[in-house]
């Protein structure tokens, strides 16, 4: 079986990274098929761990992204998500704030939009051991650098990533019962999440 060689040059803050992955063309098959390779069955769990460790014991920021890494993976599988969406949702909600510790040394906040400005140079270091498959790798930081922005939303991923992070944020954030319903009417969409959101908030008894 022929094999295909990725060759990736990538810049980061002046330095220049070359990246060779070497796929057989059966195992590009099945990730353009299903997502990412079946035969790396923890491949995730191994973001999950190195995303902990980058945290370095910033337990808050841990415990956020778990959480909202478990609302994205039951949105996106309650919605019927190809293998390769939900792969794609699952690790942008894995690495989705990994901006927030450079944030709060360099503006003092981890507002949307300093997040949002800084998170790509990190992602493509951070990404780049795993050889994910370019385009996921290009979606995953698509999401990430836009998943404080509410307008022309395009795919199920980015949708479920913004329902899934603010369902988090709601709670650690304690937003106002009126303030969870206008974001409610404004941004979510999907069935499944906005079933979550008016169950744990009581939505439905307003």
């Amino acid at each position: 079986m022929d094999n295909i060689v990725q060759k990736r040059h990538k810049h980061y803050y002046g330095m220049e990274i070359d990246i060779k992955i070497i796929i057989s063309t059966q195992t590009m098959f099945r990730i353009l098929e299903y997502g990412l390779d079946r035969s790396d069955r923890i491949m995730k769990e191994k973001i999950v761990n190195k995303m902990i460790d980058f945290y370095r014991g910033n337990r808050s920021d841990v415990r956020h992204f778990l959480k909202v890494y478990a609302y994205a993976q039951t949105i996106g599988r309650l919605e019927g998500l190809d293998g390769k969406t939900q792969d794609t949702l699952e690790i942008a909600a894995i690495v989705h704030d990994i901006a927030c510790p450079l944030c709060r040394e360099k503006y003092g906040n981890t507002n949307g939009n300093h997040q949002e400005a800084e998170s790509e140079p990190l992602l493509r270091i951070f990404l780049s051991e795993f050889a994910l498959p370019e385009e996921m790798e290009e979606r995953i930081i698509y999401l990430v650098t836009h998943h404080h922005t509410y307008t022309n939303v395009e795919g199920l991923d980015y949708q479920i990533l913004l329902e899934a992070d603010y369902l988090v944020n709601a709670d650690e954030s304690q937003y106002s019962h009126e303030a969870i319903c206008k974001f409610r009417e404004r941004v979510f969409k999907t069935e499944s999440g906005t079933h979550m959101l008016d169950s744990i908030y009581s939505l439905e008894e307003a």
